[in-house]
């Protein structure tokens, strides 16, 4: 049973293999929300990713939750980004706005 943020370990205190919980640290963003469409992998469904929040896991659930829900969509929360079902670029970008972030459309 060893999850994603643990490793084994040799202690040398007991004398016997452990579990090590590791703490994974998301890279710090430059300040800036950045919104980009993505269909790669998705068989042309097409998602935003709302990457470079600054929020902890907790905070970037329940921004993930408000954001489904005022885009009326499904979505997820992978590896520290917001992914939001469907073209909804423009209508995140004012919902983000509006709660005082710096954001910015990325790609095409």
């Amino acid at each position: 049973m060893n999850d994603s943020n643990s490793r084994l370990v040799y202690s040398t205190d007991v004398g016997r293999i452990e579990e090590e919980k590791i703490e994974s640290e998301r890279p710090k963003g430059d300040g800036i929300v950045r919104i980009r469409r993505e269909t790669s992998g998705r068989k042309g469904k097409g998602v935003c990713v709302v990457t470079g929040l600054d929020l902890d896991d907790n905070a970037l659930s329940l921004l993930a939750a408000e954001l489904k829900k005022k885009c009326g969509c499904g979505g997820a929360v992978k590896d520290g980004n917001i992914e939001i079902q469907g073209e909804k670029r423009d209508f995140i970008k004012q919902l983000l706005e509006a709660k005082g972030f710096k954001v910015k459309l990325a790609g095409g």
